[in-house]
């Protein structure tokens, strides 16, 4: 049967063919075709890497199996050209076979198989922590049965009576009171007749791989790729909307990222001691000192969703195409060395990949968050926990339908339906190429005669993290009524802000201590973060961020007796000034992130069997977030070419550390009576209600918010 192949699939199929082809001919590299001097050959590198991952239970309880099966083909290309010019190329081609071999988990067939297999949360805090769970569509604004089940549990008279009586918008018989919705022309949350079958299929509840429901929001979220599922999908910043093909082939895309660097340098002479370098063309510009987090290190963007935080940066790096220069001034009474670059990445804006939903790698779930928001917004749906039945509701409710009070549970949380443009992200904003959107950065880089390293760096760049920002969020209902204003619940728009950074670095030899120091640190103003303190929900801060690094080969006897061991520990601290957390009557509320926060690494790295067999051990410790990881792993080169890697990624956490992750999640931030008012708010803010969604994943960070992707893995990697 003819199968119709799209313009994108035959360019992607091309570029494919392409890269296999430069692959095979590494063997005949004679036959590349020769740029500037003829007589000096191409240098030509393949290598080739399976790297497969297996992973065990989430929290579900459910075996989540293969996570990854990917292959990759790198080419790394090197030629001196005329007039002393040089170029350095490497292209990367990768197609990860998981999402066919483990569809159930993150291809065509994830997620729920009908809305029945999602259960949305209804609590009363006051009634000795009651639950009952309602299914997808089955929260208040439903018509008719679903509610029943949830009626029914709590012993309420007269059914289905309570959800008219209170959530359709009417007077209540004998109360003088209007009980106006928010929403579209005050109707009702939602219609539920939206809801029907179809729409319940493809589904997981935000954050289950990590935490269990915990009385708080939870809202549904599709895990498909976006050619099986389109809802929820958005371009936030180069991931978010991707098919099939471009989930298991993901440097095939528009953006070329295939080109992992293609770069032509030169160094200029300007006097006997001085000159100038100068690169231009797609590449990494490295200017941090650590590993695992970045402070320094931040103008290419990192693609997370290849393997979260546990990838080599030079890996995960998102190259940009940069133009780069280097006045080399040399030596002076008292400098060994002196150096000042000026880095202008004028490529188009990317922001780091924190993976799409429903792929193995979401870095802080944030991937599945930022897709379920955008449904609720487009389509709609159910939100656990999100209204509020009041003391005085409930009074009224009761009042309405003639029995005692005191009858009716106080204080309920109740599963709740939301229509299209009510709550969610409406729309994000990706700065569009300009001069004025391009990025620009200075650093001064010296080398005192007794030995110390150092740069100092400055640079303007745009936040590679998104923003979110509320809109009309504090604006009081009945107002809005009066004035022909609109109001929404908690929705939001996506921007990339503008930061500036200035720091530093340095490193230094300890002879006395047989060990290197590694320092650095960096200043940023304009970085946003949520804050449910301000009517936007969000406020820009200053951050200071540093990092002390130890390296230091050790003799350990019982490791190895004639090599040494190396053992690098590394502290990370950030600080955010002008920091807002208050206390409310139910909780903490304003900034989830820390203001102060420590995260310590640790790696011991041995050399045995003539260097052949490099057994490791890499550890993290999130102080504030009370999370750990601990990676194992031992590499084993069979010869010059092959080399083969085993290892396990086991991450956990401390009794205490899902509460300390909870915090206010703004379903008090709008008093929309009775729905979101709690008894004592007399206007607009927070009381501190908490849970673990949506904010928690800020306080659990990388570590906690993955404490359950715990995996084996298997690598080979064979350069030809």
């Amino acid at each position: 049967m003819y199968k119709q192949v799209t313009k994108r699939e035959w360019r992607l199929k091309a570029l494919a063919i392409a890269l296999a082809a430069i692959g095979s001919g590494a063997a005949h590299a004679d036959n590349l075709p020769a740029l500037g001097d003829g007589d000096d050959p191409w240098r030509v590198d393949v290598i080739y890497e399976n790297g497969t991952h297996y992973r065990g239970k989430d929290k579900t309880g459910h075996e989540v199996g293969l996570s990854k099966f990917r292959n990759t083909i790198q080419v790394e290309l090197d030629k001196k050209l005329a007039n002393d010019w040089g170029f350095h190329g490497v292209l990367r081609g990768t197609f990860d076979g998981v999402y066919r071999l483990n569809d159930d988990e993150f291809g065509k067939k994830a997620g729920s198989k009908s809305g029945a297999d999602l259960q949305f949360q209804n609590t009363i805090s006051k009634s000795g922590g009651m639950v009952t769970t309602v299914p997808w569509g089955g929260g208040l604004g439903a018509n008719g049965g679903p509610w029943n089940q949830a009626t029914a549990a709590f012993g309420y008279p007269g059914g289905n009576d309570l959800l008219n009586a209170i959530y359709a918008g009417n007077v209540i018989a004998g109360s003088p009171l209007p009980l106006p919705l928010p929403g579209a022309a005050n109707t009702g949350f939602v219609n539920g007749n939206t809801y029907s079958a179809e729409s319940g299929v493809g589904l997981r509840m935000l954050g289950d791989r990590w935490h269990g429901p915990d009385g708080g929001i939870q809202m549904a979220v599709p895990v498909r790729p976006c050619d099986t599922d389109r809802r929820g999908c958005r371009d936030f910043g180069g991931y978010g909307d991707k098919n099939l093909s471009e989930l298991e082939a993901p440097e095939f895309n528009d953006r070329l990222d295939f080109i992992r660097e293609a770069y032509v340098k030169k160094t200029f002479n300007l006097t006997d001691e001085t000159n100038l370098f100068l690169k231009l063309g797609k590449q990494q510009v490295v200017w941090g000192r650590t590993d695992l987090f970045r402070v320094l290190d931040v103008i290419n963007p990192v693609d997370y969703s290849r393997n979260n935080i546990y990838d080599e940066l030079q890996d995960i790096r998102i190259p940009m195409w940069i133009a780069q220069t280097e006045f080399r001034f040399g030596s002076s009474e008292l400098m060994q060395d002196r150096n000042l670059s000026i880095v202008w990445n004028f490529d188009k804006f990317r922001a780091n990949n924190l993976g799409q939903c429903g792929t193995p790698n979401v870095m802080l779930d944030a991937g599945c968050f930022f897709r379920g928001m955008a449904n609720l917004w487009d389509n709609g749906g159910t939100v656990a926990n999100f209204a509020h039945l009041s003391d005085g509701a409930a009074s009224l409710a009761e009042l309405g339908m003639g029995i005692p009070n005191g009858s009716l549970p106080r204080d309920m949380w109740l599963a709740t339906n939301f229509g299209p443009g009510q709550i969610g992200i409406r729309k994000v904003h990706l700065p569009e190429w300009s001069l004025a959107n391009s990025q620009l950065g200075v650093k001064f880089e010296g080398v005192t005669q007794g030995g110390l390293n150092f740069s100092l760096n400055a640079l303007t760049y745009r936040s590679q993290l998104p923003s979110l920002h509320a809109f009309n969020n504090a604006q009081n209902p009945f107002v809005a009524s009066q004035t022909g204003g609109s109001s929404h619940l908690i929705a939001f728009d996506m921007y990339f802000p503008r930061v500036n950074l200035i720091g530093g670095s340095m490193d230094f030899q300890s002879e006395t201590l047989g060990a290197a120091f590694r320092l650095e640190g960096a200043l940023t103003k304009g970085e946003e973060f949520v804050n449910t303190a301000r009517p936007k929900l969000y406020s820009s801060n200053k951050v200071w961020r540093s990092v002390i690094g130890v390296d230091r080969p050790t003799f350990i006897p019982f490791i190895s007796e004639s090599r040494t061991t190396l053992i690098s520990a590394q502290l990370f601290y950030q600080h955010i000034f002008d920091h807002e957390e208050y206390r409310g009557p139910l909780g903490k509320y304003g900034m989830p992130d820390w203001q102060d926060n420590f995260i310590g690494t640790l790696l011991i790295k041995a050399f045995l069997m003539n260097d052949r067999v490099s057994p490791q051990l890499v550890t993290a410790y999130d102080f504030k977030a009370h999370a750990w990881v601990a990676s194992p792993q031992v590499e084993w080169s069979l010869s010059d070419s092959l080399k083969l890697t085993f290892g396990a990624n086991v991450k956990g956490k401390r009794d205490d550390a899902e509460d300390r992750w909870a915090f206010n999640d703004c379903r008090d931030c709008n008093p929309y009576a009775p729905y979101t008012q709690y008894d004592g708010q007399t206007g607009a803010g927070p009381l501190g209600l908490s849970g673990l969604e949506p904010l928690g994943r800020f306080r659990a960070g990388p570590i906690g918010s993955a404490w359950k992707e715990n995996e084996i893995y298997f690598y080979l990697r064979y350069k030809f």
